[in-house]
C-alpha cells in the first residue's frame, strides 16, 4: 500500500513541478511574507515586541487568506481534470485503490504547499529577527504559525478533492473553490460580526460567539496562533475572543475538519464514474 500511494505521490508532484505550481506558489508566499515583515513592522515600538513577532502577527492574517487560497487551486484540478482528459481512467486501472490515489495526490500537493509556506514564513522570518531582533516566544510563535498553516492548508487541499470529485468539470470546481474560499475566508467573519452588531452585547457575543466563531477552520487558525502566544494577541486585538475559548478548541476544530473534509474527498471520489 505505501509502495502505491507513494508512486501517485511522485506522479502527481511531477505534475506540480511540470505546471509549475510549486514553483509560483512558493514565489507568491515569499513576496506577500516580506512586504508585510518590513510593511507591518512600525509598531514595534510602541508595544515593545521585536519585529519577528509584530511580523508573525502580520503573516497569520496573511495565511488566512493565502493557506487555503493556494491550496484550493492547486487541488481543484486533482480529479476533475484528470477525468476530463481521460487519465483517470487510465489511473483506475493501475493496481491501486482509490483511496491510496486520493491519499497519493493529496500528499504530494500538501507537501508542495507546506514547502511554500516554510520558505515563505522562514524567509520573511529571518528577514525580520536580522533586521529587528527575536526572542525565544517570537521564534516559537514562528514555527507554530507555519505548523499551523500546514494544517489549515491541509484542511483546504481536501475540501479541493472533494469539490473536485464532485464537479463535472474543472471549470465548475474552480467556480465552486472560489466560492467556498470566499464564504469560509470573507462572508463568515463579516456575517459574524453583522451578528454581533445586532445582538448589540447580548447573549450570543457573551456566550456563542467565540464558538461560532472557532467552528470555521479559518477562524480556529487564527485563534490557535493567537491563543498560544501573549505577544501575538497583543499585536492582533484578539485577546479577548482567545481567552474566552479552552485552550483545545481552535486546535480540535481544525483536526475535526482535516478529518471530516478528507472523508468527504474520499466518499465523492469512491462515487466518481470515469
Amino acid at each position: 500500500m505505501t509502495a502505491r500511494v507513494l508512486a501517485v505521490a511522485r506522479s502527481e508532484m511531477t505534475i506540480l513541478l511540470r505546471n509549475r505550481w510549486l514553483f509560483l506558489a512558493t514565489l507568491i508566499m515569499v513576496l506577500f511574507a516580506l512586504a508585510l515583515t518590513f510593511a507591518g513592522s512600525a509598531p514595534t515600538g510602541s508595544l515593545g515586541a521585536d519585529r519577528l513577532l509584530v511580523s508573525v502577527a502580520s503573516m497569520t492574517t496573511l495565511s488566512v487568506y493565502l493557506a487555503p487560497l493556494l491550496a484550493l487551486m492547486m487541488s481543484f484540478d486533482a480529479i476533475a481534470g484528470d477525468s476530463e482528459r481521460g487519465t483517470l481512467a487510465l489511473l483506475l486501472s493501475y493496481p491501486a485503490g482509490r483511496g491510496e490515489i486520493l491519499l497519493g495526490k493529496y500528499l504530494a500537493q500538501l507537501a508542495a504547499l507546506a514547502f511554500a509556506l516554510t520558505v515563505g514564513f522562514g524567509l520573511a522570518g529571518a528577514a525580520a529577527g536580522l533586521t529587528g531582533g527575536t526572542s525565544p516566544e517570537s521564534l516559537a510563535a514562528l514555527l507554530r504559525l507555519i505548523g499551523t498553516s500546514i494544517l489549515l492548508g491541509g484542511v483546504f487541499l481536501a475540501f479541493g478533492h472533494f469539490l473536485s470529485a464532485l464537479a463535472g468539470s474543472p471549470a465548475a470546481a474552480a467556480g465552486a473553490a472560489a466560492a467556498l474560499w470566499l464564504v469560509f475566508v470573507v462572508l463568515y467573519d463579516l456575517g459574524l460580526l453583522g451578528a454581533v452588531v445586532l445582538d448589540s452585547g447580548g447573549v450570543f457575543t457573551t456566550t456563542f460567539f467565540p464558538w461560532v466563531m472557532v467552528a470555521n477552520p479559518a477562524d480556529a487558525f487564527r485563534l490557535w496562533n493567537v491563543a498560544a502566544s501573549e505577544g501575538v494577541a497583543m499585536t492582533t486585538g484578539m485577546t479577548g475572543v482567545a481567552g474566552s475559548l479552552p485552550a483545545w478548541a481552535a486546535p480540535l476544530s481544525i483536526v475535526l475538519w482535516l478529518g471530516i473534509t478528507f472523508g468527504l474527498a474520499w466518499a465523492a471520489f469512491r462515487r466518481l464514474e470515469p
